[in-house]
């Protein structure tokens, strides 16, 4: 299994790179949020990677973030979506808003992906909410791309308090969705998770 590449970018589209490792050029399907990270030809990139097996081809996928790739992973495991279309939906929403729009069963924003009709938004709806909501933010990797500072830093607070990280991801999940505007202020949303988690 090829899980990393570290090369240089020898070319890159908005679907496909080409990355030469060690003389060898690997070429590396890519949603649009990956290409729009990546420096010009020429320079060093690192990609995480899926490698698709299928009877007759093998693919290499490649992303800027764990949490792009753990997306992809969980969108390959909803009956009726292939790698394509999960590239496809990664391209047209990032990965942070398509677990937004899955927990709050937003079917609009999933069908004006290309390729995402209203059936496939509600599969995607029914058979990831659950498994979304267990995963911390981030997946593997802490807070995802995007998600401002002041909610890290949260995390990391109440984590030196001594509550367990996910206990803190609820709990600061819990005070943003009761009072959006704490996110605003460290000390409004550290105190929000406060309460949160006190009850």
């Amino acid at each position: 299994m090829i899980a990393r590449l570290q090369g240089t970018l020898q070319t890159k589209s908005p679907t496909e790179v080409v990355v030469d490792v060690g003389g060898v050029g690997y070429a590396v399907s890519i949603p649009l949020t990956t290409f729009e990270r990546l420096g010009e030809p020429g320079g060093t990139v690192t990609l995480l990677t899926h490698l698709h097996v299928r009877e007759d081809s093998m693919q290499l996928f490649g992303f800027a973030s764990e949490e792009e790739r753990s997306m992809f992973r969980l969108l390959l495991a909803v009956s009726g979506i292939g790698p394509k279309l999960a590239q496809t939906i990664l391209s047209g929403i990032p990965a942070g808003d398509l677990r937004s729009h899955i927990a709050a069963g937003n079917i609009g924003a999933l069908t004006a992906v290309p390729g995402v009709g209203r059936k496939t938004a509600e599969r995607l709806v029914v058979e990831l909410k659950e498994k979304l909501s267990r995963l911390p933010w981030g997946g593997e990797q802490g807070a995802p791309a995007g998600m401002p500072a002041v909610r890290e830093e949260a995390l990391l607070a109440l984590t030196s308090l001594g509550y367990p990280r996910a206990a803190a991801e609820r709990a600061v999940r819990s005070a943003l969705h009761s009072s959006p505007a704490a996110g605003d202020s460290l000390e409004a949303l550290i105190k929000a998770a406060l309460r949160t988690i006190t009850g």
